[in-house]
């Protein structure tokens, strides 16, 4: 884990002074950013998401897909965490904590924006981070590829469904047309730029090139992150200033979804007799978030000012410390974990 990603958390935090700062005293440059508009799409922002998302993309081996079939029950645990719980789960937390226990204590007119932002955090499963938690509790790599590969074939045809019907349920607007824009951009146009991409590299010098190239490219695509946070907060600046307990009681559901849905990923794998190298990182994927696609759609369908942009960023903020809090539960409790059904079954090869 590089000192950049060990310590996003405090680089987020840089990013929210300075970006309150600069849209206290440069209120037209941000405003010429957030006009620069084709189609309900941010250009800036645009580009800024493609440099953070296709970096994280060319990681990714579609060819691993092959491999599915040698950990099925983690797998099967994983998906059903993923797209059948945890999307459901943190709209039901929006719904209870932002929609009635700390409404008095938030703008009235973004209650139902808080809670599409963190519908649209929870929505997609990790893509890039999580190869970090795995490799961090000694997770089964083939297995962890493999997951990520699967959730991103997924994503491209569940996250709108799944974003529109909790949006729906929620009594929000939906604006397909954008909606449907948002996957094409920030999800099937990077995947395909991101494969072209790795099987050049890889045709003209293997895995040596790929690896110097990805190297490369992370700086990269943290710092357009970093980038379109500033510009996040410079534009959400005013109201984080009159009212700062908000991003305080939008981390609480975010939290709280973490830890439920990776204690249940983790229980789950330990009950059908998974091995621990496969439940800790399906815990993991169970648990963390896509949240640069989650800011980006966000930002596409709500805009730079809105409660959903500010919800998906205090998603950013958690990530790191939360994660790395989960993947010390879950190799600290390895002993335990083995004394369950996984110790009855051969270990999977490495």
């Amino acid at each position: 884990m590089s000192i950049f990603e060990r310590y996003l958390t405090l680089w987020v935090g840089l990013c929210i002074a300075v970006g309150v700062a600069l849209g206290h005293f440069l209120p037209g440059v941000f405003q010429a950013v957030g006009s620069a508009e084709i189609a309900q799409v941010n250009l800036p922002v645009a580009v800024l998401i493609w440099l953070m998302i296709i970096p994280m993309l060319v990681k990714i081996d579609f060819k691993a897909l092959h491999r599915v079939k040698e950990h099925w029950r983690g797998i099967g645990v994983t998906l059903f965490i993923n797209w059948a719980v945890k999307p459901f789960s943190m709209a039901a937390l929006g719904w209870l904590f932002i929609g009635y226990v700390f409404q008095p204590y938030l703008p009235a007119d973004q209650i139902n924006s808080y809670i599409a932002g963190l519908i649209l955090l929870a929505a997609a499963p990790c893509t890039a981070m999580v190869f970090v938690w795995s490799n961090l509790s000694d997770g089964e790599p083939h297995f962890t590829l493999s997951q990520v590969a699967l959730n991103d074939i997924i994503m491209v045809f569940a996250f709108a469904p799944i974003v529109g019907l909790l949006l729906g349920l929620s009594s929000i607007v939906v604006p397909w047309q954008t909606l449907f824009l948002s996957v094409v951009l920030y999800i099937v146009v990077p995947v395909i730029i991101a494969q072209v991409l790795r099987g050049q590299i890889l045709s003209s010098g293997g895995q040596p090139a790929l690896d110097r190239v990805l190297s490369k490219l992370q700086p990269l695509s943290l710092t357009a992150l970093l980038t379109t946070l500033v510009l996040l907060f410079g534009f959400q600046g005013e109201q984080i200033v009159s009212q700062p307990l908000i991003i305080a009681l939008l981390a609480v559901p975010i939290l709280i979804q973490v830890y439920f849905n990776s204690g249940l990923a983790y229980l789950l794998n330990r009950a059908v007799g998974e091995h621990h190298n496969v439940a800790a990182p399906s815990a993991l994927i169970g648990a963390s978030n896509f949240f640069e696609l989650a800011v980006a759609a966000a930002i596409s369908l709500f805009g730079f000012e809105s409660g959903a942009a500010l919800a998906t960023v205090v998603g950013v903020l958690v990530e790191v410390p939360v994660m790395l809090s989960v993947v010390k539960i879950v190799n600290a409790s390895k002993g335990w974990y083995e004394r369950g059904n996984a110790v009855k079954r051969k270990s999977p090869p490495l």
